[in-house]
């Protein structure tokens, strides 16, 4: 087992991976921008070291900078977290090249599934139900073409990255040239990579996720779904375990492909397999594969009782899995809801500032993961989530009543946020019951 981690990421992730190491006997090491010098993680950890000035790309995305401290420190491993450096196969094949564990798996397994075109090729090839569609697009006029076969309405997507970007939803031929230009440009832009492929829209659909676990032996267990519908601009509000109208069959259906995904990749670590849904017909469809540890990851740690972060870190360390799939029996039911700083009422204008008052909700079963306290300032300069509020009980309407009552008790003042928000759409009828889809928070907002 490793002795030391360094956590190269900020916020709420890194307090979750420090938290694990420090049960785990691990020492850790901490790197922050100058932005985040007074950010909770760097107290938390038992060395930290700034690496750069307040942006992104001068800080958490340095590459050489995050792993010069590793190698300074004696960092066996690094974890990534989400976001950042997670999904990159160029920091995870320095890592191996300084001999530094990188917690994930395999640069050219990053690599191969961060590029959707081949990941989709991949899930046809290993038997995964996949979106009709097309490979990568050369041109517009090679786009125009693919476009009169697929047919409307369609996606414009990145082969590379996430977050909704280099993303655009085309209605008709008219619509395709402009769209076309414009995905490409923030896609490269975003991720350095303009090349898009095409698929079908489908609508209404769920979007669920499945979880693995793959360790170095070629065990691959599926640990259940959470469904992730509850999007605006395809960003996740709010996710919730087990996904309450999926079917047995089909449950059970998507469990075997994420298994055979997660086999036919060569996978390792913890990931994510992300389908549509179409309730109306019952298929269901490979999305794309999250080769990291997703932000609501807690929905399954609660209701299989399995903390993935320190299976992350035991399978990095050549731990094999204890547990097959036959055991793995999901029970009970937990919904997260992102907890950002930004006004909903208002577009969802961002909201920085000092935290004059916090006060986090308790009692059996509820979780706040998060990295503020009172008298933190909130910096402008990355993601607005500010924590996860999730909770836990043994049936679903029991879990929707504990977090509205926990959406009720968080306090946070001296920002704005969205805690009132997530509760309006917790009461909403087609969350309670189960009937929304990616496009229901679109009609809720009007």
């Amino acid at each position: 087992m490793f002795s030391k981690i360094l956590v190269a990421n900020r916020g709420e992730i890194a307090i979750r991976i420090i938290r694990a190491c420090k049960e785990m006997g691990i020492t850790t090491v901490a790197v922050f921008s100058e932005a985040d010098k007074d950010a909770l993680h760097v107290h938390l950890a038992d060395e930290s070291y700034c690496i750069g000035g307040p942006l992104s790309k001068d800080s958490y995305l340095n590459m050489k900078a995050v792993l010069s401290v590793a190698l300074a420190t004696g960092a066996q491993a690094i974890h990534p977290g989400y976001g950042f450096l997670s999904e990159n196969p160029e920091f995870a094949g320095l890592c191996e090249k300084n001999g530094v564990t990188f917690i994930g798996p395999p640069a050219e397994v990053i690599s191969k599934m961060g590029d959707k075109a081949m990941a989709k090729k991949t899930m046809q090839e290993a038997g995964v139900p996949v979106i009709p569609g097309c490979g990568l697009v050369e041109s517009f006029e090679h786009a125009k073409r693919e476009a009169e076969k697929i047919g409307f309405p369609l996606l414009i997507k990145a082969r590379a990255g996430g977050g909704g970007r280099g993303i655009r939803l085309i209605h008709a031929m008219e619509e395709l040239e402009s769209g076309y230009r414009s995905a490409s440009s923030e896609a490269q832009s975003a991720f350095g990579d303009g090349a898009l492929y095409m698929e079908k829209y489908l609508k209404p659909v769920k979007h669920i996720e499945m979880q693995i676990l793959a360790d170095n032996y070629g065990n691959v267990v599926c640990l259940g779904e959470r469904d992730c519908s509850v999007q605006r601009k395809n960003q996740k509000l709010i996710e919730e375990s087990p996904a309450a109208i999926l079917p047995e069959e089909t449950r059970q259906k998507m469990i075997e492909a994420s298994v055979r995904a997660g086999a036919a990749t060569g996978y390792r670590g913890a990931g994510t397999i992300e389908y549509l849904y179409d309730p109306a017909s019952g298929d269901f469809y490979f999305m794309e594969m999250n080769t990291r540890l997703q932000v609501e990851h807690p929905v399954t740690e609660m209701v299989t009782w399995i903390d993935l972060v320190k299976w992350q870190i035991r399978i990095a360390a050549g731990v094999k899995l204890d547990f097959a799939q036959k055991d793995i029996e999901p029970r009970g039911h937990a919904i997260e809801c992102r907890i950002t700083a930004e006004n909903p009422y208002q577009n969802f204008r961002p909201s920085c500032g000092k935290i004059e008052m916090l006060f986090i909700p308790g009692g059996p079963w509820v979780r706040f993961d998060t990295a503020i306290y009172q008298g933190y300032t909130i910096p402008p300069f990355y993601d607005s989530m500010i924590g996860k509020l999730i909770v836990y009980a043994k049936t679903r309407d029991e879990a929707i009543r504990k977090m509205k009552a926990a959406l009720c008790e968080l306090i946070i003042e001296g920002i704005e946020h969205n805690a009132d928000f997530e509760a309006e759409i917790l009461s909403a009828e087609e969350f309670e019951n189960s009937t929304y889809t990616t496009d229901f928070v679109a009609g809720f907002l009007g």
